[in-house]
């Protein structure tokens, strides 16, 4: 097992004042550089010593990649804007509030402060092994160790696993699959555009990233359309504590009806698979159905469909399907809005 130091490796810190420069130095160091935001999710690794990047890109200074605007019909949220501006905008809430709750979700007051919505966006995996750096998959090796007779893996995927069964631990991604959200990744040889669902990627795509994200490449804003502003939300995270913990499962949805049919709905949950996951086997169930028990219990069956649990995670079956149940039903313990 790796040794914590608690002491960071020596880097250089550059700190470029716009963003044509930063693309420039990922451009030239790729690899090597290791892209700094909020800094919440970088500093552990650099603290712990398992990252020892010879250059650290610090986006701090870069104005142009913060803050929420509005976009025709929709919103554009710079990637570098801290959570805290993201629940506190009065856009968002007025038309996607539930991005606002999921993010107002995360962590803390105080790191929510400084966090940044790119940084919860594109965090790495959460394992506790790959964080202490044994030499698991991800980090190169040849074993999962969560996936072990002896492992401690209650926290771990029951969806995706493909070598390894570590999760996606972001908040606010479920809540921008949901709005059919597009990121903005730019380089120095250009721009790109990736739905948010597919901004993730499991591990038999690259199991050693968890997005699209390639040296060089970075994501500088979100563009939300105004497709889905002002319909009935709901949030809803399950965790140990109430303030600073990961999701054990978190949900969102956005749903439209007419009377009590369902009209349309788009669902997304978290932190039972690599990747946050769209299930949209269950938004064309419902489509056309009634927003009754029923629709829902049938639907929180269809969810769980092919999950596989680990030694100490099968909890995340019958606690995802009735999370799937009280977004079609709204209300319960979650958070239920019609923006």
């Amino acid at each position: 097992m790796a040794v914590i130091h608690d002491m960071m490796p020596a880097f250089e810190l550059l700190q470029p004042a716009g963003l044509d420069d930063a693309l420039g130095l990922l451009d030239r160091y790729g690899s090597e550089a290791m892209v700094l935001a909020g800094g919440l999710d970088s500093m552990d690794w650099l603290k712990d010593r398992i990252r020892r990047p010879r250059y650290v890109v610090d986006l701090g200074a870069i104005v142009g990649l913060r803050g929420v605007k509005a976009s025709g019909d929709g919103v554009e949220i710079g990637a570098m804007t801290t959570l805290t501006e993201v629940v506190q905008n009065p856009l968002l809430r007025e038309k996607f509030g539930v991005l606002l709750e999921g993010a107002e979700k995360a962590a803390s007051p105080q790191i929510r402060n400084q966090g940044t919505i790119g940084g919860n966006l594109s965090q790495d995996a959460r394992c506790w092994y790959y964080r202490a750096g044994w030499s698991c998959y991800r980090a190169g090796g040849n074993v999962c160790y969560a996936d072990t007779p002896t492992a401690v893996n209650r926290e771990h995927a029951i969806f995706g696993a493909d070598r390894c069964v570590a999760v996606n631990p972001s908040d606010t991604a479920p809540a921008l699959i949901v709005l059919d959200a597009k990121m903005v990744i730019r380089s120095a040889s250009g721009e790109r555009i990736v739905d948010a669902q597919d901004y993730f990627i499991g591990p038999g795509t690259d199991i050693m990233r968890m997005t699209v994200l390639q040296p060089g490449e970075l994501l500088t804003a979100i563009r939300i359309p105004g497709t889905w502003a002002g319909a009935q939300f709901y949030v809803e995270k399950v965790a140990d504590r109430k303030v600073w913990d990961f999701p054990l499962v978190n949900i969102a949805s956005a749903l439209k009806t007419s009377g009590n049919t369902i009209q349309g709905m788009r669902i997304a949950v978290n932190a039972v698979a690599a990747y946050p996951m769209r299930l949209e086997a269950v938004e064309a169930f419902v489509a056309g159905k009634p927003r009754n028990e029923a629709t829902a219990n049938a639907a929180g069956d269809l969810a769980v469909q092919g999950a596989v649990a680990l030694a100490h995670n099968a909890y995340k079956i019958p606690m995802m399907r009735n999370l799937v149940k009280r977004a079609i039903r709204g209300g319960d313990n979650g958070w239920a809005s019609t923006s």
